[in-house]
């Protein structure tokens, strides 16, 4: 909101790889534009719609990747990057790919192209056959006898491990295709068959099971999969997912579930990612994939938190648009349009364009071939104030007649306490300068008490003037009260021996706030040391969870071993 003045002339240059690692555009931006500024640039540049599926990715300097944050800064977020370096990608690759028009289809065929190409889109040997076969006749067009002789595929990259086997057969395929097709249905063909492939959309992560064994975790628009090998070994879907976390180095996801018997599992996995920043970008990617094709819309997206009590948490709020919005904005565009044709072809056939036809506009001499009554004066122009009628809900009832708001009646014993209440409170506060809080009234914020204990009588007086009393003043004040004298005057009126007044104590957040910290931490840090101490068998399977086994291994031992050491009772 606020910017200096020196703000608004830098001016930062970054480079952006597109897909063909050969394809870069140059882009500027300022220090107070975020992340949504550069993929919207982007997007236009290249004629892209559907932009909420594509992110940008960068790489810091200790060589862990990450997803440009869209509703922060740009400079913010990648201050140690030199030089500036971003690379367009698909983020989100969505379950039908034949949702996307125009370049965004063609980019999302790009990105998978990269993929196999990278070994990420992983398959058997016949579907990368196939898959490869598309991809030579989308470049090379239909296949001919002049032209490709010998091995003319191996000078296209195409698969990660492109073997003779492998050329051999994308060339009996690329064969046995029909010549004289378009280019667009062999890159539909191509979407076709990725869609349908395990690896469609995963992004592979190194983790560590239990037992120590090398996995990789993915997710795309169905969940959570391992891999061993190449092939999925488990899969989580969304709505078998009920919350997702990580500690420290451990990536945690919380399973509830039913099992053949249709009773109700409680499941917890975790896996262990080589470094700290390795597991908060997974569980990053995680949580917005999960959001992006689960949620409804973006409003209903909550503030995440993430990581626990003994390791860096960060929290995440989603940014843009979900899938659901996306198709839902689609299809009301789409029924808009057909909507406007329909109604732009029933007035061409109820208007001819005839010479006898009036000229004017056509709304225009419909509403005023009207009868008189239908254009007559609303009724709020006949009312005081300009009120429009149904507008104002004090003037008018359930039934839609208009009512006449209630007034309520002030006493006179009530206009005359306030007054002197006023005046007590003004008095009070000039003698003895201590807080003052009347009997009639519940709480400071109630009453209106300054610091000063009491009240300006110019503000009672505009108050008094719109009618806004206490509701202690008028209900539920008997004779007695209204007679009876208040503190103050007892104050006023006593001995000055007499007169002890005890000092209201200031309330502290932060006297209150410390206190009950320190307490929790060290009930926390009792409990824990209690239940890893313990050999009771009733936390047996608290102490083999995996927030546990992280804490003992990574915080508890080791603290431990320094505490004996320190004390002369380490070996």
């Amino acid at each position: 909101m606020f910017r200096s003045k020196n703000e608004g002339n830098i001016v930062y240059k970054c480079t952006v790889r597109l897909l063909d690692d050969s394809d870069v555009l140059e882009c500027e931006f300022q220090p107070f534009h975020k992340g949504i500024y550069l993929l919207e640039y982007l997007c236009g540049e290249l004629e892209i719609k559907e932009k909420d599926y594509f992110g940008l990715r960068y790489v810091d300097s200790s060589k862990q990747r990450h997803w440009l944050d869209l509703s922060k800064s740009i400079i913010k977020q990648c201050k140690e990057m030199d030089p500036l370096l971003f690379s367009l990608r698909v983020k989100f690759y969505p379950a039908d790919p034949f949702r996307l028009t125009g370049n965004a289809r063609i980019m999302l065929y790009q990105q998978l192209k990269r993929d196999l190409r990278h070994g990420r889109l992983y398959c058997s040997l016949g579907e990368a056959a196939a898959l490869g076969a598309l991809i030579v006749q989308e470049e090379l067009g239909d296949y001919n006898e002049d032209v490709h002789v010998g091995s003319y595929v191996s000078s296209i990259e195409l698969a990660l491990r492109q073997t003779e086997c492998l050329e051999k057969k994308i060339i009996e395929l690329h064969k046995k295709r029909e010549p004289g097709q378009n280019l667009s249905l062999a890159m539909d063909e191509f979407l076709g068959i990725a869609r349908g492939l395990e690896t469609y959309g995963i992004d592979p992560h190194p983790v560590k099971d239990h037992r120590g064994s090398q996995q990789y975790v993915g997710i795309n628009n169905t969940g959570i999969s391992t891999f061993v090998a190449g092939k999925r070994s488990q899969h989580f879907r969304w709505n078998e997912i009920h919350k997702i976390n990580f500690e420290g180095k451990m990536f945690i996801a919380h399973l509830s579930y039913t099992d053949a018997s249709r009773e109700p599992k409680k499941h917890t996995v975790g896996f262990k990612c080589p470094t700290g920043a390795a597991c908060r970008y997974l569980w990053r990617c995680a949580i917005e994939q999960m959001l992006f094709f689960t949620l409804p819309n973006s409003q209903s997206a909550a503030v995440i938190s993430g990581g626990g009590f003994f390791s860096w948490g960060t929290k995440f709020r989603y940014t843009g648009r979900t899938e659901r919005e996306i198709l839902t904005e689609n299809i009301n565009a789409l029924r808009e349009q057909k909507n406007n044709s329909n109604s732009s072809k029933r007035k061409a056939s109820s208007v001819p364009a005839t010479p006898s036809s009036p000229q004017g506009d056509l709304a225009q001499i419909r509403y005023s071939s009207l009868p008189r009554s239908t254009m007559s004066e609303p009724l709020g122009y006949g009312m005081p104030n300009g009120h429009f009628y149904g507008q104002d809900h004090g003037m008018s009832d359930a039934n839609g007649g208009i009512q006449i708001s209630s007034l309520e009646p002030v006493c006179e014993e009530a206009r005359l306490r306030s007054s002197n209440i006023d005046g007590v409170n003004y008095l009070a506060s000039q003698i003895g300068g201590y807080a003052y809080r009347d009997s009639v009234e519940h709480s400071s914020t109630e009453s209106g008490l300054t610091v000063n204990g009491y009240d300006h009588p110019r503000k009672h007086n505009e108050s008094r003037q719109h009618g806004s009393y206490s509701p202690n003043l008028y209900y539920g004040q008997t004779d007695a009260a209204v007679n009876s004298s208040s503190p103050a005057d007892s104050f006023l009126h006593a001995d000055p021996s007499t007169r002890k007044v005890k000092k209201f104590r200031k309330f502290h957040l932060l006297h209150a706030f410390v206190p009950s910290v320190i307490f929790v931490a060290f009930a926390m840090a009792g409990t824990a040391v209690f239940i890893m101490e313990s050999e009771s068998e009733a936390f047996e399977q608290l102490r083999n969870s995996p927030e546990m086994l992280c804490l003992r291994y990574q915080y508890y031992q080791p603290l431990k071993q320094f505490v004996l050491e320190k004390l002369g009772r380490g070996k």
